[in-house]
Order: structure tokens, then sequence, then C-alpha cells
């Protein structure tokens, strides 16, 4: 079957089978990788060249080998060849027959006068597939002249920066996702229940001791009023969270113990106390806060 079929149909279709193959076990749903990765493109073309190429070299020693018999081994090794089956037969004169080739039998009729030292040249016609590769390669050259010389086509330097611009779409939207990445500037009033009961569970943690637990106050400041000694709003309640209170007096900053996404969930906890009335309260203490909780 091997000899029935010619080198440059059997190897380009034998090879994209394998690679199709390959895309279907691991493609991720997507664009296939080939297409997605130009690199691994180039790579897989050159592979296949590789192998077109070793398929030629191996058939031009079979010519070499076949020469190299004489006319009784020749006629031997012609009767024991497969059948070529009709189609495949009809295919390759058409392709012979397009390039003007001589067939092994009589390529003495287009042997140069060129002789060294017993070797002689042929003048037959160029493999096909090298042949349509540099009239292609002519053909890419005009049309990449003229898209990206001549009617200024997009350059690297635009892909680039539709990268880098797509890239900080994608980096924004992940900042948004990614709570532990919450800070002072971009942390926001938590209202989902599972943030604020785990904010609650923080807070009965580490906070009652100092603030109790209906947020009246004891060493701490009363959480339940409008007065703020450091400001009120969720920015404020986050910084002082995280950076502690005054110098020498006041909370501990909380930036080493808890993640950015803790602090986010018990500051939006702390602020749920506004306007409930505790057991106890403290005296109010600091400065009337204005602003709402979402600042």
């Amino acid at each position: 079957m091997r000899n029935s079929i010619p080198s440059w149909i059997r190897v380009p279709v034998v090879f994209f089978i394998i690679v199709g193959l390959i895309e279907f076990f691991i493609d991720s749903g997507e664009k296939p990788a080939f297409i997605e990765q130009p690199i691994i493109m180039l790579f897989l073309l050159l592979v296949l060249l590789i192998l077109i190429a070793i398929e030629a070299i191996v058939g031009s020693m079979d010519n070499i080998l076949y020469q190299s018999l004489s006319e009784e081994a020749k006629a031997q090794y012609d009767a024991q060849k497969v059948k070529t089956p009709k189609i495949v037969t009809w295919i390759a004169n058409s392709y012979k027959n397009l390039l003007g080739q001589k067939p092994i039998k009589e390529e003495h009729e287009i042997i140069l006068d060129h002789n060294y030292d017993g070797i002689k040249e042929l003048d037959n016609s160029l493999p096909p597939w090298w042949l349509y590769g540099f009239y292609a390669s002519i053909i890419f050259a005009a049309i990449y002249l003229l898209r990206f010389h001549v009617f200024n086509g997009y350059t690297q330097f635009d892909e680039l920066e539709t990268e880098y611009a797509e890239a900080k779409i994608a980096i924004e939207n992940y900042k948004k996702n990614a709570k532990d990445l919450v800070d002072i500037n971009t942390v926001e009033l938590l209202t989902d229940a599972s943030d604020l009961k785990a904010g609650q569970a923080i807070f009965e943690a580490n906070c009652v001791a100092c603030h109790k637990a209906d947020g009246g106050g004891s060493i701490g400041p009363n959480l339940t009023d409008k007065y703020w000694i450091l400001g009120g709003g969720i920015k404020n309640v986050f910084k002082t969270v995280s950076e502690g209170g005054r110098d020498g007096k006041g909370m501990i900053a909380w930036k080493q113990l808890l993640k950015p996404v803790e602090m986010a969930q018990v500051s939006s906890y702390v602020l749920q106390f506004q306007g409930t009335t505790p057991a106890e309260p403290k005296a109010p203490e600091g400065d009337i806060w204005e602003g709402d909780n979402n600042q």
C-alpha cells in the first residue's frame, strides 16, 4: 500500500490526521493550540517539511538502487510490485504530466553532458512540493507587501498595544473578583449574607473584648452611634482595622493577622451596628460622620 500512494499525498495526510487526533484529545474547547499559538503552527509545518524531505530522500535512494540493478533484476522487481489502483495511477500520471517529469526508465534521455568522476547530472523538473511552495512564497510576499507596506496594515506594535489593553481589562476584572486583592482604595461595603456572617465570626473572636458583642463599646469606642474617631464609612473603617488606631493608644493593626478579604468582611459587619441600640452604650467619642457607609 505504501508504494501505491505517492509520498507527497501520503505524508501530509497522515501528518494532519495525527495532528487532528492530538487536538481532539487536548482541545480546551476554544481555538486549537496550533491556531491560538502561531509558533506551534510554524513548528508543525517545519516537521511536515522535514518528513516530506525524508520521504523524498528515501524515494531517491529507491531510484538509485533501482538503477543499480541489472535488467533481469529490474524485471523481477517490477513483476513483484503491487498493482496500483487506477485512481492513484491517474492522479500520479496527471501530476507527472503537469510537471513534465520523466519517469525513471526515461531518465537517460535527460542526462546532461556534465560529467565529474563518473557522476552525471539529470535535467529533470523540480519536486512539486518545492516548486509550488516557491510559487506560494512569491504570492504570499506580494500580498504581504501590499497589505502591510502599501495599505498600512496593522503591525506588531499595534498587536502589542491591543494585547496590553486586553491584559489591563483582564487585570481589572480579576481584581474585582479576587477579594484578597482588596485594599483601602478598592474596598467596598459587603452586603452578602455569607460575608457578613464571616465578619461576625471574626468580630466575635477578636473584637468583643474592646467593643462588646452588641458594639456598645468598652475599652474601645461605641460602634452604634454616628461619632467616629478616625472617620466612618467602609474605607475609613477598613483603614483603621488594617493600620490600627491612634499612635500610642487604640487597637492594634490587624493587617498582619487578617487577610484583606477578612478585614473587608469584619469592617462591613462593624458598620451593621450603626443605628442599633446596645444594652450599655458608651459615651460618644470623636466627630460626627456625615457620609454614608459606602464611602
